[in-house]
């Protein structure tokens, strides 16, 4: 019993300190899948050796302890978690079918369960008091019995109703999650840095942290976001027979329910909405860690009851995990299309977020110093959706003696030319230019890509070929181009360089905006660059303004009339530019915009599939109108054009009270 007993105590240390990590200091210091892992591990161990099994083991609570700083709140009904689904795909779904029926005592010829299921959110667990219909109190989970006092916090929420619509009970505990979701994640840290102030490490510890600020103009500053998924304490409630009912009435009194959630009849659908949800689950535009599912019926659910700390009528059912740890063989350094300089860590292969990482991303030089990522550290690596992968954090107890830190080079590592930064950036730079092989390849391909000169079949391994070989070193270079030289090249026959050929000869008439897109000037993205198109009418009198000039566009700042004009300024840009214009590149000027049109100077959002008219046809269409497209919904969006699976855009769309059109209708107003 020795050996067995020194891990059991292992594990509940190691396990302790992270929920406290985790709970209370909202610094967790591993993965999700490595806490599970261990914490299976001391289930399984208690499970073989009952005598090893203690009243204060952490497999007999929920978790952690309230803050001191904060004021204790008591729950009336405990928030308990619920257990975690081992089995992979199909088999955890009909693993936990089974126990179901098992404890329900039902035969094989009797009718399929019917079962409520749900996205497992990565946030942070609250409970709501409502008394008569305001909101009285919000707490933290706690430790399942006890949790800390948040309401000024909450409060900040926009999307948590602070009085509840229709006839509400004298007292409703909504139980829900708050959560950041990756846009606004993803801006608040690109502010951050902008500022130069710390940024969140990923978007569950971003909502913990805001909603555990003890100045509630802080956590005001957090952009925030909730989805309600249970019941707490109700008082002269009529509550309804199923949990899918509760969530329709919840949605009846205002609050927010997420709109992934199907009635699910027996392990078949739930497999189905496992399969459904994981591969939409890149696509939401929030965290979630797996699938939740719960017999439908309250009357069951109370019949099943709880064993130990969970419910036997409900389980998380996870996906493979988007946070992992590895070690960090090498750091070395990306140099982009425009010289940009990104730090990247080399790590010895991981399985996160369902493929094998090799590589991450540490974004610049501060944020490096910032993490302290050194090479031979054991790292927190992160993916989510097609992100690419980053380290959010150092396990600096596991670092190797004499671990060295990470020095930017002085020269580039592709050509050997000076890196520099700016004193106002983050960014370091190659100073190489068009020189520098790494910077020709990328914008090659950038020139080549389908919103610039729609070269197709000039990908990224043919780009490699041909500047390795010396065949081209600008964009003009493409058109000098000949079969023989194309044909001699790995993987590329004679019929395939002919289709090249011609994909080529086919971009010598680009509109004006593409071609100034697809020059890749710093700052100039593909809307900018059709406002300057159409506010200069050509490439000559482009080049021939200056920063004054330039800032009449519409949108052109300080910031992108100083790149516009130093693009222009440099002689090797010019020089592309002159070679364009020889092998026969003529740019046709942008059709003026109808000024005095319906949707002049509105802002659309495009959502979902329209019928026959594809996003870009449709972006088209609004931009020859003198509109403009966003990308995200918000006070400031005239009309959302919303087709066929429309999303989160539309919801928000529709709490917001916009003007919402169908494809007929869109139509309908271009025509006005």
């Amino acid at each position: 019993m020795a050996a067995p007993r020194e891990r059991a105590d292992f594990l509940r240390g190691e396990i302790e300190r992270h929920n406290h990590a985790y709970y209370v200091l909202d610094a967790p210091t591993v993965p999700d899948a490595e806490y599970d892992r261990l914490f299976r591990e001391l289930q399984a161990l208690e499970a073989e050796y009952p005598e090893l099994l203690t009243s204060d083991s952490p497999t007999q609570r929920v978790g952690g302890k309230p803050l001191a700083a904060f004021v204790p709140v008591r729950h009336a009904v405990p928030m308990l978690s619920i257990k975690t689904e081992t089995e992979a795909g199909p088999a955890g779904a009909e693993a936990f079918d089974a126990r179901v029926r098992k404890a329900l005592a039902l035969s094989e010829s009797a009718p399929p369960v019917e079962y409520a299921a749900e996205l497992k959110f990565d946030g942070l667990a609250i409970n709501l008091r409502y008394e008569h219909g305001a909101l009285v109190q919000a707490a933290t989970r706690g430790d399942g019995e006890t949790g800390e006092d948040v309401t000024q916090n909450i409060r900040t929420i926009q999307r948590i109703p602070l009085r509840l619509t229709g006839n509400a009970p004298a007292v409703l505990e909504v139980r829900g999650e708050v959560y950041m979701s990756r846009p606004d994640f993803e801006r608040y840290n690109q502010r951050q840095r902008s500022l130069g102030k710390p940024t969140l490490v990923n978007p569950r510890n971003g909502a913990a942290g805001s909603v555990r600020q003890l100045d509630p103009k802080m956590a005001a500053e957090r952009p925030l976001s909730f989805y309600a998924y249970g019941l707490g304490e109700t008082i002269g409630w009529a509550v309804p027979v199923s949990h899918s009912s509760v969530l329709d009435a919840l949605a009846a009194f205002g609050l927010p329910i997420c709109e992934h959630r199907v009635v699910a009849r027996g392990a078949s659908e739930l497999i189905a909405f496992h399969a459904a949800i994981l591969a939409r689950r890149d696509a939401l535009p929030f965290d979630i860690d797996g699938v939740v599912y719960k017999v439908n019926s309250l009357a069951l659910q109370a019949e099943l009851g709880f064993v130990s700390r969970e419910p036997r009528w409900a389980v998380a059912h996870k996906y493979p995990p988007q946070e992992a740890l590895t070690t960090v063989e090498a750091i070395q350094v990306y140099v982009g299309r425009t010289g940009a300089i990104t730090p990247v860590a080399r790590l010895a292969p991981v399985f996160v977020g369902g493929v094998t990482v090799t590589n991450a991303t540490l974004h610049n030089e501060d944020e490096v110093r910032r993490k302290d990522v050194r090479i031979g550290d054991t790292v927190i690596v992160r993916r989510a959706g097609d992100v690419i992968p980053e380290v959010v954090g150092v396990l600096a107890e596991r670092r190797p003696i004499m671990a060295p830190e990470f020095v930017m080079p002085k020269r580039c590592p592709v050509c050997g030319s000076a890196i520099e930064r700016p004193e106002d950036e983050a960014i370091a730079r190659c100073t190489g230019g068009l020189y520098c092989p790494a910077q020709r390849k990328q914008a090659l391909l950038h020139f080549a890509g389908r919103r610039a000169m729609d070269i197709e079949g000039l990908g990224e391994k043919l780009v490699d070929q041909l500047v390795d070989a010396g065949l081209v070193k600008t964009p003009a270079d493409l058109y000098g181009l000949d079969l023989q030289q194309l044909a001699a090249l790995d993987r590329m026959g004679e019929k395939s360089a002919q289709n090249l050929l011609a994909g080529i000869e086919k971009s010598k008439g680009p509109a004006l905006g593409r071609l100034i897109f697809a020059l890749g000037i710093r700052n100039v993205g593909e809307t900018t660059a059709k406002d300057l198109a159409r506010h200069f009418g050509s490439l000559e009198a482009l080049m021939a303004a200056d920063e004054a000039r330039l800032q009449q566009v519409p949108d052109v700042g300080p910031v992108v009339a100083a790149s516009i004009a130093h693009f222009f300024a440099e002689a090797h840009n010019r020089q592309v530019i002159d070679g364009l214009a020889k092998v026969g590149v003529r740019a046709t000027p942008l059709e003026p915009v109808a000024v005095d049109s319906a949707i002049s100077g509105k802002a659309f959002v495009l959502t979902g599939t329209l019928p026959t008219l594809s996003r870009e046809a449709a972006k088209a269409m609004i931009e020859a109108k003198g509109g403009k497209v966003a990308g995200s919904v918000s006070k400031k969006t005239d009309f959302v054009v919303a087709g066929a699976e429309a999303g989160s855009k539309l919801t928000k769309a529709q709490e917001l009270g916009l003007i919402i059109l169908d494809e007929q209708q869109f139509r309908e107003l271009l025509e006005s």
